[in-house]
């Protein structure tokens, strides 16, 4: 096709992502890269900077084999979030690895840190939790250990970025960071779009070795070092991975709320206002393209595809056959809990421990694996609950991600949840959303148009009788309370 193209990269956890969408909307290539992650020390995840710069190169040019690089009009990325990295502001090169969003090294920082007022600050200015999740912590870990006396921070010469700031790094230009995954570093207020002093202070974070905040679309520098694409195409459009997921689904109003299942999961929807949330879910900035940034609540899960990848290692089988295994399986009353690094929302409790509770002598490995495979939606359907509360009844959801392929996993959705789950067909959501919001800048359509473009679903409706749906509900949260180390009995009600 001789297009023009919007390039979308996205940018996760376990890889990097790319499709090549035309003026109608339609995908007509795709490329992808993987990308592995280190554990040196328990609670402690870490990625190469640089290899997630290759991988994007990679996914790149995978995506354009065949293609005319030349009719690329625009660019869009959408990136993995919280993780952070610093790099030298002169030379660009990373004096850190990245560390993941799933990482817990600085769940001391955030201990040390905590006292009522500090709690009340940092969930008021940046409407989230002080958790370990968040990349506050980090950067002052990160600045204690390379910088303690702040001396290089305060000059300037060293920057700290999410993903999204450390690719733009990459291609020259002043440090910028899009205001979404600004919202998620726990430094920023999240209402003013602008970082917060008390924040920078209560963390002991210089605003010199920041990037500059910017709306989500730019301005951004032009492309570079992205062969077989030529320097100087625009980048149109950045946003944090589950934002444009969101943005891909259409929910450009209060009112729809989607899951993203991928190593974690996000649960987000628009709000009309930002006050009373349930402290289960978090405050976060959508997107900004508009004279005020959209608002979302989120419930934000730490677990999800990494939850089956651990139980298909335990049992020496891949994630296709632990799928086919839970399909033709109960759960025989087995549950489990992946509170590997604690539990994020609506719990936000990172002495959580994962649990396997329920089995017996006679547990085949079957339920077991039916076990890992339930946990994900349980725990969709916490944080759906704490989403009710925060804004009335949530009535169907939108999914996407990777094992949303899964049929067995969109059925037990729909009945742990108790809702209609529409499911995209597309999976690739993330690049999908960063690509439209990018052709919407480059002039492929306007709103209306966006608005109406076709997004393929396929729909699950709950067929578990309410009773056995609020039985398996009970004791999910019975199980989630052991995990947290809570007394327990059948009448033991969720805690919150």
């Amino acid at each position: 096709m001789a297009g023009p193209f919007v390039l979308a990269i996205d940018q996760g956890t376990s890889s990097t992502k790319c499709l090549l969408v035309d003026a109608t909307g339609a995908v007509v290539a795709r490329g992808a890269a993987p990308l592995g992650e280190r554990h040196p020390r328990p609670g402690w995840v870490e990625q190469d900077a640089l290899e997630i710069w290759a991988s994007v190169q990679a996914a790149v040019a995978a995506c354009l084999v065949g293609q005319e690089p030349r009719a690329v009009a625009g660019i869009g990325f959408s990136t993995q979030r919280e993780s952070l990295v610093m790099w030298d502001r002169r030379s660009g090169a990373p004096l850190s690895p990245v560390i993941s969003w799933q990482d817990q090294r600085t769940g001391p920082v955030c201990d040390a840190l905590r006292s009522a007022a500090a709690e009340r600050l940092v969930r008021a200015r940046s409407g989230l939790p002080l958790d370990p999740m968040f990349s506050a912590s980090k950067a002052r870990w990160l600045l204690d250990e390379l910088d303690p006396d702040r001396v290089r921070a305060r000059s300037g010469e060293l920057c700290l970025g999410t993903v999204d700031a450390w690719l733009l790094s990459r291609l020259g230009g002043e440090p910028v960071i899009e205001a979404g995954n600004a919202s998620r570093t726990q430094l920023l207020d999240v209402r003013a779009c602008a970082w917060d002093e008390d924040l920078l202070r209560l963390f002991s974070v210089p605003a010199a070795a920041l990037p500059r905040v910017v709306r989500s679309t730019g301005p951004f520098p032009a492309a570079r070092g992205l062969a077989p694409l030529p320097d100087g195409v625009p980048v149109c459009a950045v946003m944090g991975d589950s934002h444009a997921a969101l943005f891909a689904h259409g929910a450009f109003a209060p009112g729809p709320v989607k899951v993203t299942y991928g190593t974690g999961s996000s649960v987000m929807g628009l709000v009309a206002g930002a006050d009373d949330l349930d402290p289960g879910v978090c405050l976060t900035v959508a997107w900004w393209i508009d004279e005020r940034p959209a608002l979302a609540a989120e419930g934000n899960i730490r677990s999800a595809g990494s939850t089956l990848r651990w139980v298909a290692d335990l049992l020496a089988i891949s994630t296709d056959e632990l799928a086919e295994l839970a399909a033709g399986a109960e759960s025989e009353g087995v549950a489990l809990v992946p509170g590997f690094n604690g539990l994020g929302a609506p719990w936000w409790d990172r002495d959580a421990v994962g649990l396997l509770a329920g089995f017996t002598l006679g547990t085949p490995r079957a339920a077991v694996a039916r076990a890992a495979l339930e946990s994900i939606p349980h725990q969709v359907a916490d944080v759906l609950e704490a989403v009710d509360r925060s804004r009335g009844g949530v009535r169907e959801l939108f999914i996407d991600g990777g094992p949303t392929r899964n049929p067995v996993l969109m059925q037990l959705q729909a009945d742990l949840a108790g809702r209609p789950v529409w499911r995209a067909r597309t999976a690739e959501l993330s690049a999908l959303g960063c690509a439209h919001l990018a052709g919407l800048q480059a002039g492929f359509w306007d709103r209306e148009r966006l608005a109406g473009l076709d997004r393929a679903r396929d729909l699950f409706t709950p067929a578990l009788p309410a009773e056995r749906r609020d039985a398996r509900r009970a004791a999910w949260r019975r199980a989630v309370a052991r995990a947290r180390g809570q007394a327990v009995t059948a009448a033991t009600p969720p805690a919150a």
